[in-house]
């Protein structure tokens, strides 16, 4: 169920039949690979315990509690914005269209989405909340946290697999030490976001900026 911060959202005669979608992304800093986001409506009968922001858990913790919350939850969804996206949009553009593609793909309507950040995706169909630090704050965005992180990290596997030289399994595309020492030594391959720094440079483009 919505935390405080959720239902004081609402009308005192609304907050008890409200559906309360909570939504956020994963994936916005590293150099390769899709950025991931979720969106989860919870289930009041079915309440799951430990709930946090993504970040602050464990591997193995985000891992436990994914398969619960996709069990227990009323709803969720997991979309995505790809490579090639994220180098036409920018980072943050292609973070919010991820998140709105999750809430589209939700089997019910929620009464409001609450939004992870200070950014709403523009042109959702119901009232929107951004919330500042949203994931450690409102359960509904600590589900979609996991469920978003979880499922990139899946995903940063299978590229590990077709492009082992780079060792997305242990980095999962962030720009570590490891990780830009194998881009200079083997380039850019094509899970490789080109806007970005470190890339762009390899390749000698221009660097998008954050719009």
């Amino acid at each position: 169920m919505a935390d405080s911060l959720s239902l004081s959202l609402f009308p005192d005669d609304t907050a008890l039949t409200a559906i309360v979608c909570g939504a956020d992304e994963a994936g916005r800093g590293p150099i390769a690979g899709p950025v991931y986001a979720a969106a989860v409506v919870l289930d009041p009968a079915n309440p799951i315990a430990g709930l946090a922001d993504s970040k602050k858990l464990s591997e193995r913790k985000r891992d436990a509690l994914a398969p619960e919350i996709r069990q227990k939850a009323k709803a969720w969804a997991v979309a995505l914005a790809t490579v090639e996206e994220i180098d036409e949009l920018n980072i943050l553009n292609a973070a919010m269209l991820a998140m709105k593609r999750a809430i589209a793909l939700l089997d019910v309507t929620p009464s409001m989405a609450l939004i992870d950040g200070n950014r709403i995706p523009k042109g959702l169909p119901m009232p929107t909340q951004a919330i500042v630090k949203g994931d450690a704050k409102v359960p509904e965005i600590s589900a979609a946290s996991i469920l978003a992180k979880t499922a990139r990290d899946a995903q940063m596997m299978v590229l590990h697999m077709e492009y082992p030289q780079y060792g997305f399994d242990r980095h999962k595309g962030y720009p570590t030490a490891f990780h830009l020492a194998q881009l200079e030594q083997y380039g850019v391959s094509p899970v490789h976001r080109r806007s970005f720094g470190p890339v762009a440079r390899l390749l000698g483009n221009s660097i998008q900026k954050e719009q």
